[in-house]
């Protein structure tokens, strides 16, 4: 097996969007809707979620009937760019409209889709991820959460750890174990969509090193879940769980986190950069383009219903490592930009405390080497 990466451009259409969007987000900001921050997932504004769905920016690509829009993938991507661009305030709607509403169209039943696509699109409801787990890093098949039968449903007793935003979302698809792996540890897993206000579903915030209460550890207590919340069938959690992935792990997300602090240094030293800074600049550029080569190509491959799961975890892998290596080139070249703004320090504070999260969400790098030595035949 190799890498699949094809070049794509966008076409015209494309670019008329990436226009419009730019329009939006000057307007936003002039009117003082929302200030810059340090991470887009932190940054949590359900009112704005609801004006881009408004606008036709949530379920691009899902079909009208679910109140999409039937656009491509690459047309999300435009949109998608320019609001982490910006740093808009993205979180409240990012993980249902970038993979829970896509794995409900693939996998989930009619009646799912009918029920909660649609408010998704509008930016009404929101969604979290129930993967990982406590003491298992990001490997997911080590998970403990188990789900038994009972009349009528299911009823959920474990703990997921890393939960963005379970405290104010609405629901989370959370992979259980309903059978004995066995031999095969990736045997015997299921996806349920699980009500965050549920009685028996306890939410608790974990505070990050910025101060923020964005990530949650989540407790089931026996917590009842109805049969028609199963997405799927019982033992294809697996197969769910590594193609949402692909979603989640090959977005410009894994190289704009920090492209604020990247702009900040770029206008101070934009009158005299020195040789250092030029140099940086270029080799952070080249990298950047690189990285959104590949991000692109991968989403003309989903649009195309392929499942370039290895691709995309190559992208994450890399972009983790560029995120970090951009933090220490520009801490390493202050003496370099004397003019330090206001914005340049709150930047390199703020990117410097969020960093630690994006080598973890979407798997670590051990997890996702691993991954891609497996793809290539290596071990």
């Amino acid at each position: 097996m190799r890498f699949h990466f094809p070049i794509f451009e966008f076409p015209p259409e494309a670019e008329a969007l990436r226009a419009e969007v730019r329009a939006f987000v000057t307007e936003e900001l002039a009117a003082g809707r929302w200030k810059k921050g340090g991470d887009f997932a932190s940054n949590y504004d359900p009112a704005f979620s609801q004006r881009i769905g408004a606008r036709g920016w949530l379920g691009m690509t899902w079909p009208k009937r679910y109140c999409g829009h039937e656009r491509t993938m690459l047309d999300r991507l435009v949109v998608t760019e320019e609001l982490l661009a910006a740093s808009a305030p993205v979180a409240a709607h990012w993980i249902g409209d970038r993979q829970s509403g896509p794995l409900l169209l693939r996998y989930g039943s009619e009646a799912q889709r009918t029920e909660f696509l649609p408010p998704l699109a509008r930016g009404e409801i929101f969604f979290s991820i129930g993967m990982s787990e406590p003491d298992s890093g990001s490997d997911l098949a080590s998970v403990r959460t188990r789900a038994t039968k009972v009349d009528g449903g299911w009823t959920l007793s474990g703990r997921k750890v890393w939960t963005t935003f379970a405290h104010r979302n609405h629901y989370a698809i959370v992979l259980a174990r309903t059978g004995d792996a066995g031999a095969q540890r990736h045997a015997g897993l299921a996806q349920f969509i699980v009500d965050l206000k549920s009685p028996q579903v306890n939410a608790r915030p974990i505070v990050n090193m910025a101060g923020q209460k964005e990530f949650n550890e989540v407790v089931f207590d026996d917590a009842f879940v109805p049969d028609d919340r199963l997405v799927g069938e019982p033992g294809g959690g697996w197969t769910q769980v590594t193609s949402e992935l692909a979603f989640e792990r090959s977005g410009p997300e894994r190289y704009l986190s920090s492209i604020r602090l990247v702009e900040a240094a770029l206008a101070c030293a934009r009158e005299k950069p020195t040789p250092r800074v030029r140099e940086a600049l270029g080799r952070m550029s080249a990298k950047l383009m690189a990285l959104r080569t590949m991000s692109l190509a991968v989403a003309a491959q989903l649009q195309n219903g392929e499942a370039p799961n290895l691709e995309a975890s190559l992208i994450k892998d890399l972009g983790n490592a560029f995120e970090r290596e951009q933090i220490a080139v520009f801490r390493a070249l202050a003496s370099d930009l004397p003019k330090h703004s206001d914005d340049y320090l709150s930047a390199l504070a703020q990117t410097t405390v969020y960093s630690p999260s994006w080598t973890l969400r979407g798997g670590t790098r051990e997890v996702l080497r691993g991954i891609v030595a497996r793809g290539l035949g290596l071990r």
